[in-house]
């Protein structure tokens, strides 16, 4: 077990830095919705090297983006809140992330906008994410996290606040929970190194270690909020006012490109075997989200008044402002 889950977990971490980045185009003033090679313009968006991910991976070969006018190069990013300097910065447009950072955000008047969803967890079955451990660790449910040390990649944001709160009704004490930040990839190795009891990890990295004999301790999602949003589309409100052509393109392309993902779970899959450097059976085996543009059902809400609850945050942001659906 110990080779195997090592041994994955480099080459999953190797991945990062292939993780979809294309060479980019000169860009242009404005996109168009027929433009040829010569005229796209090229967006930086950031996002996670995780399965989901394989939607975006999946319509960008698929041509989606070009039609809309638009390249985009990926840029390997750890979480949504890790993302939010280089979206003020201007370095990159767009980002696909947890809600949390952008709520963080609103509360700090950073001019931070979900524009859109991405991709909502399932309400039941297998989600696709869970808080995983190893065969012999000993922990089996959700209280039997209190008192370990837990990873998630990117601390006080939605993995550890609805894992605080599926522990809760367990009846254990969320508030003896170590957390630790570690980044997807390195999850499989580390948790088999010790340095944590549990991990929440999504697919890839769950199935590596379930599939390595590791057991599924909770889907705090679904335990929690059941169908919360898993990644959402954020960019800012200054690019909303002074390029709203790009954003209105970069929209309906997104939108366009995760209702084709849903009908193409093959390409998908595909993409993610590909970009993620793992095998195509692997690939086959991964727990697909809903994949949607739709914000209407996302939880976001109803994440922010669990933060609330648990003291993530004073109060609520402005979802007036906050949430532009586009």
């Amino acid at each position: 077990m110990k080779k195997s889950l090592a041994t994955i977990g480099v080459l999953a971490a190797a991945a990062i830095a292939l993780s979809g980045c294309t060479d980019s185009a000169a860009p242009s003033n404005s996109p168009t919705g027929d433009a040829g090679p010569e005229e796209l313009t090229t967006v930086r968006v950031a996002a996670l090297p995780i399965a989901e991910t394989g939607a975006l991976w999946a319509a960008m070969e698929e041509g989606i983006f070009e039609e809309h006018g638009l390249e985009i190069e990926v840029v390997p990013a750890q979480g949504g809140a890790n993302a939010i300097p280089a979206l003020l910065s201007g370095d990159i447009q767009f980002a696909i992330g947890q809600p949390f950072g952008p709520i963080r955000a609103d509360l700090q008047d950073l001019g931070v906008v979900i524009v859109g969803n991405y991709a909502n967890s399932l309400a039941d079955g297998t989600d696709v994410n869970a808080v995983v451990a190893l065969g012999d660790s000993g922990i089996a449910r959700p209280a039997d996290l209190a008192g370990k040390k837990v990873s998630v990649n990117t601390l006080g944001a939605a993995g550890d606040l609805t894992i605080r709160k599926a522990v809760q009704d367990d009846g254990g004490d969320p508030s003896t929970i170590e957390f630790v930040e570690v980044a997807f990839p390195d999850v499989p190795a580390q948790l088999e190194a010790g340095t944590m009891d549990a991990a929440w990890a999504p697919d890839p990295f769950r199935g590596m270690i379930l599939g390595a004999g590791g057991v599924s301790v909770v889907a705090p999602y679904q335990a929690t909020i059941p169908g919360l949003t898993v990644l959402t589309s954020i960019t800012t409100q200054a690019l909303l006012d002074e390029d709203p052509d790009l954003v209105a393109a970069y929209s309906a392309a997104m939108a366009e490109a995760l209702e084709w993902a849903s009908d193409n779970e093959d390409a998908v899959r595909a993409a993610i075997a590909t970009n993620l450097e793992i095998p195509e059976e692997a690939a086959a085996g991964i727990t697909l989200p809903t994949f949607t543009w739709d914000l209407g059902d996302a939880g976001i809400e109803d994440l922010g008044a669990l933060a609330v609850e648990f003291e993530y945050i004073e109060t609520a942001p402005d979802y007036d402002r906050l949430i532009q659906q586009q």
